[in-house]
C-alpha cells in the first residue's frame, strides 16, 4: 500500500506486510536528501511508531547509491544570497536523534555510496546491513564541514580510534572494515536484496531473514593499519596527531606519509572542530551530541570554508580550495571555542 508523507516522488513509502517500507528515490542525484524529504521520513516515523501494524521500518536507496549526503547546494546558494537559515539542518538533527531512539527495529539496506546525511538516516537504526557495492565515509573536513548528522556520536564510539581517522580523513571504507569496526551490524550480498527484503516483510522476523544471508567479510585494513591508526589517532590534541604522523612519514612509513598527505588538504579550521567534536561526542548522549553539532552548524553557516569547499567540490569541480586560514597552526583557539558556544536564541529542540 502506497502512503504519502509529503515528500512527492523524492522518497517513496510503502506499507507492505509488517513493514515500513522507505526508498529513497533521487537515483540521478545519488538520492542526496532535500528537506522535504527529511520532513516526510520524519512524519512516517512518527506514525508508524504508533501503528501496532508496521513491526519494522526498511530504508533502501533507489539506484547506485544508498544516499550520498544532503542536498547542499542548495545551502550554498541561499549562503550566498545572505539567506543562509539552519533550519534544514534542525529537521535533519532532529530526525536523527529520531532514528537514535525509534523504538522498533529500524533496517537500513545500505547497496552503494552511503556519506554524510545518508549516514544520518541508517547508522543510527538498530540494523545497519551492507553489501559488497557499499562505500561509507563522513568527508565533511574536505568541504571545509563537520562530521554532522550525528558523526560527534557515531564517530567517537568506534574501536582504537578509527573514527578519529575516518573524520579527520574523510576516507572512504567497504563492508569489511565498517562490520569489524560495529558500524555494521550484518553484511549481506546484494543479489539477496530483493529476498531479504520479501521476507522481513512477510515475518517481521529480521534474525530468521538474516541467518541464512550474512556472508564472512573480513576486514580490509590490515592489522598494521590498525595499530598505525590507533597510535597516531589517540593523541591528545589535533597538533600532536599531526607530529606524529610527520615522524612516522620521515621514518618511511607510506601509511603515515598517504594518511598526512590526505589531511593537510583538508580545511584546517574543520579539522580543528572534528578534532574536539569527537573527542567531546565519546561523552555525550545523542541528543546532547545533536545540540552540539547545532550550535557548531550555526557557525559555519557564517564562516568562509563551507561555502568554499562546495565551491571548490561542485561549483568549479576538481578546483583547490582556498581555505582561511590556510594552515593548521593559524587556526585560532579562540575561533574553535566558539562553534561549540551556547547559542544566544536557544538550543536545538528534540
Amino acid at each position: 500500500m502506497r502512503l504519502d508523507f509529503g515528500g512527492e516522488e523524492d522518497i517513496l513509502f510503502e506499507r507492505i506486510g509488517k513493514a515500513g517500507v522507505v526508498t529513497l528515490n533521487r537515483p540521478r542525484a545519488l538520492n542526496a536528501l532535500n528537506h522535504r524529504m527529511v520532513n516526510a521520513l520524519s512524519r512516517a516515523l512518527q506514525e508508524w511508531e504508533a501503528d501496532s501494524k508496521v513491526a519494522l521500518v526498511i530504508v533502501k536507496g533507489e539506484g547506485r547509491a544508498f544516499s550520498a549526503g544532503g542536498d547542499i547546494l542548495d545551502v550554498y546558494r541561499a549562503g550566498m544570497e545572505g539567506k543562509a537559515s539552519p533550519q534544514f539542518f534542525a529537521d535533519e538533527y532532529r530526525l536523527n536523534a529520531a532514528i537514535a531512539r525509534f523504538p522498533k527495529p529500524y533496517v537500513a539496506l545500505i547497496d552503494g555510496i552511503v556519506m554524510g546525511g545518508g549516514v544520518g538516516i541508517s547508522f543510527h537504526g538498530s540494523h545497519r546491513i551492507m553489501t559488497e557495492n557499499a562505500v561509507f565515509a563522513m568527508p565533511e573536513v574536505g568541504i571545509g564541514f563537520f562530521p554532522d548528522v550525528g558523526g560527534s556520536f557515531l564517530l567517537a564510539n568506534l574501536p582504537r580510534s578509527f573514527g578519529m581517522y575516518l573524520g579527520l580523513t574523510g576516507n572512504r571504507i567497504k563492508r569489511g572494515d565498517a562490520l569489524w569496526s560495529g558500524l555494521a551490524t550484518h553484511v549481506v550480498d546484494a543479489e539477496l536484496l530483493p529476498e531479504l527484503l520479501g521476507e522481513l516483510t512477510v515475518t517481521g522476523n529480521i534474525r530468521a531473514a538474516l541467518r541464512s544471508r550474512t556472508v564472512q567479510a573480513p576486514r580490509e585494513i590490515d592489522e598494521a593499519a590498525v595499530h598505525a591508526i590507533s597510535h597516531h589517532f589517540s593523541c591528545d590534541t589535533l597538533e600532536a596527531i599531526f607530529a606524529s604522523l610527520r615522524e612516522a612519514a620521515n621514518d618511511g612509513d607510506e601509511f603515515a606519509r598517504a594518511t598526512l598527505e590526505t589531511m593537510l588538504k583538508r580545511s584546517p579550521t574543520s579539522m580543528h572542530v572534528a578534532f574536539r567534536q569527537i573527542s567531546t561526542g565519546g561523552m555525550l548522549s545523542m541528543d546532547e551530541c545533536m545540540r552540539m553539532e547545532y550550535r557548531i552548524l550555526n557557525r559555519m553557516l557564517t564562516g568562509h570554508d563551507f561555502y568554499e569547499g562546495i565551491r571548490a567540490a561542485l561549483i568549479d569541480k576538481g578546483s583547490t580550495p582556498q581555505w582561511k586560514p590556510a594552515r593548521l597552526e593559524d587556526v585560532d583557539p579562540a575561533d574553535i571555542e566558539a562553534y561549540f558556544a551556547p547559542l544566544p536564541n536557544g538550543e536545538l529542540e528534540l
